[in-house]
Order: C-alpha cells, then structure tokens, then sequence
C-alpha cells in the first residue's frame, strides 16, 4: 500500500512544472551558507592565519561566496579582500558541512601567487584584526572552522587521486607532513573544546 502510494506521488510530482518542483524543495529543504576559504602555505610549512575583530580565536581567509560566483573565484577574492594577496589554489577543494549553524565550507590549500611576498599580506578588511604566520605544529587556539578544514584538507592529502582515505600519500610529502602536523594541532585542540564542555 505504501509503495503504491509513493509511486502515484510520484506520477503527481512529475507532471509540476521544474520551477515549482524546485521552489517546493527550497521551501521544504533545510537552508545553507556556502562560504570558501583558504589554508595558505608558505615553503617552510607555515600557515597563515587571520584573527577577527569580531570572534575569539584564529582563523582562515575566506567568506561566502556570492550569487552565481564559482567557489574556487570566490576563495581568491575573499582572500584579495582580507588580507590584500593574490594566490595558487594547489589543491582540489575538501568540503566541510556543519549542521548545526547549517554552513558548508569549500577549503582549499593555496599558496602565495608568484613574487608576491609573506610579508605581503596584511590586514585590509574592517573584520581582519590581525595576520601572522604559524608553524604547524605551533598553532594558536583555533576557530572550529578551521579546525574542521584543517582536518578536511588533511585527510585529502592522505588519498590517492580517485583512492580512499588512508591508502597512502598524494601529493608533495613535505607540505602533507606540514599539513597533517597542522591537523593534527587542530585535532587536539577540538578534543580539548570537547573535554570543557
């Protein structure tokens, strides 16, 4: 009885025009944000950061990316925007969901584009409070976005291309070192957030 009514559901569903099918999901589906952001890397390892006027913590470039903009355009201008650099997206994109605020993050590693410097980049937005480096196996307390991508990117770095987490490493071993050494910062800071709750 369940299945024959789904089926003529179903029937129903697919005579409604694409455009009200599409505006009953949006009503009935959950909203998101959609943001991209950046994990820069200089040569020796080190990893920018930016800390906000308005939140406790350090965190990553990056915003939300705005209508009908591609996440990857949207990770170099926000950073452009924050901190005033241009850089190389070296990666694919690790995606971070977080239900509970109901933001998705698009993360990429990146590095500084060609002559520009890491003393280049500086605070150029009202919201950047502050910009610096850090090793990775040095880093402050973190914001849990940056937490989470940081563990996203880290688990990336460690799957073959088209392969599993875990079956090896993918790419240059010194920055996935880096990398990981940085996630695993970022790990046992969210094991201690957990602990305090």
């Amino acid at each position: 009885m369940i299945v024959a009514l789904q089926r003529a559901f179903l029937v129903v569903w697919r005579r409604v025009p694409r455009l009200a099918r599409r505006w009953i999901v949006r009503l009935a589906a959950p909203s998101y944000t959609v943001g991209a952001a950046c994990v820069i890397e200089r040569d020796d390892g080190a990893i920018l950061l930016v800390r906000l006027a308005y939140r406790d913590g350090w965190g990553l470039p990056g915003g939300l990316i705005k209508r009908n903009e591609d996440v990857a355009d949207c990770a170099r201008r926000e950073v452009a925007e924050e901190i005033g650099v241009e850089v190389e997206l070296t990666s694919a994109p690790a995606v971070v969901v977080d239900s509970r605020p109901q933001r998705i993050d698009v993360v990429y590693r990146a590095r500084l584009a060609a002559g520009v410097g890491p003393d280049a980049a500086v605070a150029r937005s009202a919201e950047i409070r502050e910009v610096r480096w850090f090793r990775p196996d040095d880093l402050p307390p973190l914001q849990h976005e940056a937490i989470g991508a940081l563990r996203a990117l880290a688990a990336s770095a460690l799957r073959p291309a088209g392969g599993e987490a875990g079956e090896g490493p993918a790419g240059d071993g010194d920055a996935d070192a880096a990398l990981r050494a940085a996630a695993v910062q970022a790990e046992a800071q969210a094991g201690r957030g957990r602990r305090q709750l």
